[in-house]
């Protein structure tokens, strides 16, 4: 049974998402269909690649991921598949792919060339489809497509060290459901650059000292619930993914606030971890 999985910035209040399943059911028989997110903020590559960096390894091998932010076809801006531990990605060649793979080699990487071949109101829509559709009967990536060597890189995002090695400066990639900031700075670089020294972390006029292993462990729960440090309490701490992530201790978006706007952060805004 094909599984697609689908990561837009396309929202849920217009018809774009339905329209993309229901052709998606038309071609594949026997598919599964996954919404991964299509809550991404419009023509953001890193958001999208951080999500579903860190989502496709859950769905079995062989599993077909559309991409559908900025991806209306342009020649700066051409459709890839690339196959990738064993897993096919349909997308824009905007550096989503690049940081997905990370620096990890793809299987193969083909250009899509089959968009003289389709008239539609909705061509970025039927090409993503069709290929998956093309990838779900076995067929081979070169029949709809020509290998390429090199994809867009989004290096700017990238995290960036001093030449005395006693600094990281990083960047905000992705607020969550909570508000919670993930930066870019992963925690195999921080260990390699930290080499257990003392440290600071600076985003705008907040600094952490510590970084914690979760969230509750950032509370005394040895006090009584009235004396607790709680609401409000700032924790840095790397995430699941193994981002390090800035966060409020139960923080609210629509409530009291999440850490990007108590923190007075946004999207790409500057975080620096500095070494003693």
């Amino acid at each position: 049974m094909p599984i697609v999985t689908l990561t837009t910035d396309f929202g849920h209040k217009d018809y774009s998402v339905s329209v993309i399943k229901g052709a998606l059911m038309q071609q594949i028989s026997d598919i599964t269909i996954i919404d991964i997110s299509h809550e991404i903020s419009p023509y953001n590559p890193s958001e999208t690649a951080y999500i579903l960096k860190n989502a496709f390894r859950s769905f079995p091998n062989g599993s077909i991921h559309i991409i559908g932010v900025e991806s209306e076809w342009t020649p700066e801006n051409v459709h890839l598949v690339m196959e990738f531990e064993e897993h096919y990605f349909i997308c824009s060649d905007n550096g989503i792919l690049s940081m997905i793979k990370e620096d990890f080699a793809a299987t193969k990487i083909v250009e899509i060339n089959i968009h003289g071949k389709i008239v539609s109101a909705f061509p970025v829509f039927d090409i993503f489809i069709n290929v998956a559709a093309h990838i779900a009967r076995n067929g081979k990536l070169e029949v709809i497509g020509k290998s390429v060597k090199e994809i867009k890189e989004l290096t700017d995002i990238k995290p960036v060290i001093n030449k005395d090695k006693n600094q990281i400066l990083g960047s905000v990639i992705y607020i969550d459901n909570y508000g919670n900031l993930i930066t870019s700075i992963k925690e195999s670089l921080f260990l390699e650059i930290g080499k257990s020294r003392n440290f600071t972390i600076f985003a705008r006029s907040v600094k952490f000292k510590k970084i914690f292993k979760s969230y509750s462990q950032a509370i005394d729960f040895n006090l009584p619930k009235g004396k607790r440090e709680e609401d409000g309490k700032k924790i840095a701490l790397f995430n699941s993914a193994g981002h390090l992530e800035l966060a409020v201790y139960k923080s609210n978006p629509q409530t009291v606030g999440g850490a990007g706007s108590l923190f007075g952060l946004g999207y790409r805004d500057p975080v620096t971890v500095q070494f003693d």
